[in-house]
């Protein structure tokens, strides 16, 4: 009986000091994430503003009706799509290509492991600095353009031109983060592999498409996954190369930059939470179609 109760406290003194040791991740998210993700689905169906939160009033779905017929949002939604459909298998590509190159038996392939992965630990904010003077009409891309004879536009200020810059920009900025995420799968991939495959006669283009691309289906739906949230997310480039307006002529403006001005600027705090929600959609159901597209090689 004795053994039996010394049993039941024990067992109760670990689960207590179990829940003592989350505690406080839960107490931080709940606070700092899932309350603020609550409160701010309620106030998307209202007319809220911080400055006068005692003025709010309920709106219904009309927030998210009003989606459909502003042109500011659809802009926005047609440049974050184009910025993804641009960045995501350019960089996905550009960062295999790097990986196979680090991964192979090259001289010095730690110092260009190195090099490639530095732009990725960069701020944002320094990385569009530095490509603003780059880029700029009197810049050093254009510089060097002008001695081939070629006149550089004014890249950041050009309608045509603002977009594929923080393209660019963004491809060199973040693809040494999935060549490390490529690395790695590279690297688990079992040697005995190629070594049967050299044997049988297989060159290094077969290797490639029937071993490796094969060995790193679930890594290429990962950084697919990471790169497309990350590109529908963008909001660091567009803010510091149009100075927070999207400009020129709303050529830059994403979605997240209209939620922070409609947000911060404006102070309609519930139509900002609603774009908020439905760019949380969008990602959703372009996840779940990579998922259902990549299947059992997923998981």
């Amino acid at each position: 009986m004795e053994a039996k109760m010394t049993m039941k406290k024990r067992y109760l003194y670990e689960a207590l000091s179990g829940y003592a040791f989350v505690l406080p991740f839960i107490a931080s998210i709940s606070i700092f994430l899932i309350g603020p993700l609550i409160y701010a689905f309620i106030i998307s169906f209202k007319e809220f503003s911080f400055l006068n939160p005692e003025a709010s009033r309920w709106v219904g779905f009309a927030n998210y009706i009003k989606l459909f017929s502003d042109p500011t949002f659809k802009r926005a939604l047609l440049n974050t799509t184009l910025y993804s459909l641009g960045v995501v298998p350019t960089q996905l590509i550009i960062a295999l290509i790097l990986a196979l190159i680090v991964n192979s038996n090259i001289k010095g392939k730690t110092f260009f492991r190195v090099a490639y992965y530095i732009p990725t630990v960069t701020s944002t904010v320094a990385v569009s600095v530095i490509f603003l003077y780059l880029f700029k009409a009197d810049g050093l891309v254009n510089v060097l353009l002008a001695k081939f004879g070629i006149q550089g536009p004014a890249w950041f200020n050009d309608v045509r031109f603002a977009l594929p810059s923080i393209m660019m920009m963004a491809i060199w900025s973040s693809v040494g983060n999935y060549m490390v995420i490529f690395l790695a799968g590279l690297q688990d991939i079992p040697s005995e592999l190629y070594e049967a495959a050299e044997v049988d006669g297989a060159n290094k283009f077969q290797r490639f498409f029937k071993i490796t691309l094969p060995m790193l289906r679930p890594i290429v739906f990962f950084n697919l996954v990471m790169s497309l949230i990350g590109t529908f997310q963008v909001f660091d480039q567009a803010y510091v190369v149009s100075q927070g307006t999207g400009g020129p002529l709303d050529a830059t403006m994403t979605v997240v930059l209209d939620i922070y001005r409609t947000g911060f600027r404006d102070f309609n705090m519930g139509y900002a939470s609603a774009m908020a929600f439905a760019l949380f959609v969008i990602i959703l159901i372009l996840t779940l179609i990579q998922r259902k597209l990549f299947k059992e090689e997923t998981y």
